[in-house]
């Protein structure tokens, strides 16, 4: 069984080597919508595949954190990445072009490393991540599926190499949760309540 939670939010960056000049020479910004796609074949105490209220937490801190922020590929022109962390507290760093492709396979690297990392508390069963959707407008999205997700030939994305600015980090309930996340610690969702048998 497949269940879907959408995110919104807004974000600016250049796509350097597109084929549109508007997209590669300009800063230009989008509202975004991510969905995010969990699978599992089993259903947990609640008779769900993994409660929505706990995509609230560290999912929703990690999409929340691009809204508002300027992303750029950390190859892109040194001067231009000076000025971006020069004049917003918001930007993200990332080893690969702002694309909504690349954003689909950002978000699944890093919510799959999140749900792998969490301790199911609840009778979640296997419960895992089918595919990150990104639109970046009403009418285009990119949709990344696991063999995206670390596919070499579209760029190689490591934990370590998406850097988040101080403004994002602190604007987390747990402002250490990407350092615990990178250094392989648990997340614990929150205890069971009692159950009533059926």
């Amino acid at each position: 069984m497949l269940i879907r939670k959408l995110f919104k939010f807004e974000n600016a960056h250049i796509v350097r080597n597109c084929s549109s000049e508007r997209c590669r020479s300009s800063i230009h910004g989008h509202s975004y919508r991510v969905e995010i796609l969990l699978e599992a074949n089993a259903l947990d105490h609640g008779q769900m595949v993994y409660d929505f209220g706990l995509m609230k937490g560290t999912i929703r801190d990690v999409i929340d954190a691009f809204d508002h922020a300027i992303c750029f590929w950390d190859r892109d022109d040194t001067e231009y990445i000076r000025l971006c962390k020069q004049f917003s507290t918001r930007w993200i760093a990332m080893p690969v072009s702002p694309s909504a492709e690349q954003f689909s396979r950002i978000f699944f690297v890093i919510i799959d490393a999140l749900l792998q990392q969490t301790i199911m508390a609840n009778g979640e069963a296997d419960v895992t991540l089918h595919s990150v959707i990104a639109h970046e407008t009403d009418t285009g999205y990119a949709q990344a599926f696991r063999a995206d997700a670390i596919n070499e030939r579209m760029g190689i994305i490591r934990l370590e190499d998406i850097i988040f600015s101080e403004q994002c980090q602190a604007e987390w309930k747990d402002p250490d949760m990407y350092k615990k996340l990178l250094s392989g610690k648990h997340f614990s969702n929150p205890p069971a309540p009692r159950q009533i048998e059926v």
